[in-house]
């Protein structure tokens, strides 16, 4: 197995398959929409859609799943009574959503989280600089764990990219492994991580001078 607590400069399918059956107690993705062929090209490996395979692949080394972007892959995907919908606050200028959906095989019901980053419009609602073209705030992956995740699970992101999702799970203390493809990626958004675990512990000191 690979190493936990840590994001890993590697393809997901060969990742994953270093994984036992059903390792993962929830894996929350955001995998790519496009054609790698056509958008992004500076990109083309983290852009990508993920085929057939992934999805079989994730459900074999996770016990539940939420997935970004539900409705782009809904051929590969069951039926589901539990969507979660992120609600960007905001009308989003040209070919941006107002909204995004996530599909998940869990069974309760769906539920929509609202945020928008005050001070910022359109697009740019997430935390400090946009560094991805999908990026999510940390508090929306917050939000996720804290109503869809068990205290001592082990947490699943395939796509990484800006890091949000690790983020969160460091700020939850959630054990997790994460994958990310692309090198540039993978770089900033170590350099993120890192840049949040020291934010942690000068609250953590902090909080220890003031008792």
């Amino acid at each position: 197995m690979m190493e936990l607590n840590k994001i890993h400069n590697i393809d997901c399918m060969v990742g994953m398959g270093k994984f036992p059956d059903k390792y993962f107690d929830l894996a929350i993705v955001d995998p790519p929409y496009g054609d790698g062929n056509k958008q992004n090209l500076k990109h083309v490996k983290w852009n990508k859609k993920p085929n057939k395979k992934y999805f079989t692949e994730l459900k074999r080394v996770s016990k539940n799943q939420i997935i970004w972007g539900g409705n782009y892959f809904i051929n590969n995907l069951t039926s589901t009574r539990c969507f979660i919908v992120w609600d960007k606050a905001t009308s989003q200028q040209g070919l941006y959503s107002d909204c995004e959906l996530a599909w998940t095989s869990l069974d309760k019901i769906t539920k929509l989280y609202r945020h928008k980053r005050p001070g910022l419009t359109g697009f740019f609602n997430v935390e400090g600089e946009r560094i991805h073209p999908t990026q999510k705030p940390i508090k929306l992956y917050h939000w996720i764990l804290k109503n869809y995740a068990d205290a001592g699970w082990k947490i699943l992101d395939t796509h990484v990219g800006s890091g949000s999702s690790i983020i969160a799970c460091e700020y939850m203390g959630f054990e997790y492994c994460g994958f990310e493809i692309d090198e540039e990626y993978w770089a900033v958004a170590n350099t993120r991580l890192e840049k949040e675990r020291e934010k942690m512990k000068q609250t953590s000191l902090f909080g220890e001078m003031q008792v």
